[in-house]
């Protein structure tokens, strides 16, 4: 692995591809960490650094925009528009150095502060992506997915006893009510799907299927004015 952490400014690669796993402390049910979504992101952008020309993986971003999970105890959010001042800091700061930078999102709060930091750094000219981890048809927040996912990357971390369903609802048609009242209003558990059938072997299908994503994504580097690189 491609450590920045690890590395010294002499050995840089000239004009990297810098990986910077983004994700949130917020709650994922009685079951999962806090930290779920920044451990998957990290392990995603881990997963594919080694297959990408000059890239390097930065230390993730642990926070992100998580207001609506807000009445659990254990988050802590930036909010919307402190997250988007950070982003675009970062990005102006390691792109005095780096030649591309592509924020690896584990966490949906996040998606309003980096279309809005993307298109602005992208108007200033410099070559900054975000990329959002998602599995098709996968449930909304710590049910099945999730809790795959984790089983995988931090089994430890994962309190199986404690899994149980949330409120299983479309997450289109629990949109409005998330946005106005939060989390906490349709699930007293803070779980938005089912974790049972979970495994690590899914796990592991899922987080390959991503990192290849995010691979041939990085490959073709087409970017929407938002900053989004596409599939």
């Amino acid at each position: 692995m491609r450590s920045l952490a690890a590395a010294t400014w002499p050995d840089l690669p000239e004009s990297a591809l810098l990986l910077v796993p983004l994700g949130a402390v917020e709650q994922h049910g009685p079951h999962l960490p806090l930290i779920t979504d920044t451990a998957v992101a990290g392990a995603v952008a881990d997963a594919a650094v080694d297959r990408m020309e000059a890239a390097l993986l930065a230390p993730a971003l642990a926070y992100g925009a998580s207001g609506e999970h807000e009445d659990f105890p254990g988050t802590v959010s930036l909010g919307t528009e402190a997250l988007t001042g950070l982003l675009v800091e970062y990005g102006r700061s390691a792109c005095r150095w780096a030649g591309r930078v592509l924020l690896v999102n584990g966490n949906g709060g996040n998606l309003d502060a980096l279309r809005t930091a993307g298109a602005q750094l992208r108007t200033e000219g410099r070559d900054v992506a975000w990329w959002p981890c998602g599995v098709p048809g996968g449930d909304a927040h710590a049910g099945r997915t999730e809790t795959s996912l984790m089983l995988h990357v931090e089994p430890e971390w994962v309190l199986g006893q404690r899994a149980e369903a949330g409120d299983r609802t479309p997450i289109g048609e629990l949109l409005p009510r998330l946005r106005a009242e939060g989390v906490r209003a349709v699930s007293e558990n803070g779980v938005l799907g089912d974790p049972a059938g979970a495994s690590a072997e899914e796990g592991a299908a899922h987080l390959a299927a991503m990192a290849d994503r995010l691979v041939a994504a990085a490959a073709a580097w087409q970017v929407d004015p938002t900053g989004r690189l596409r599939d």
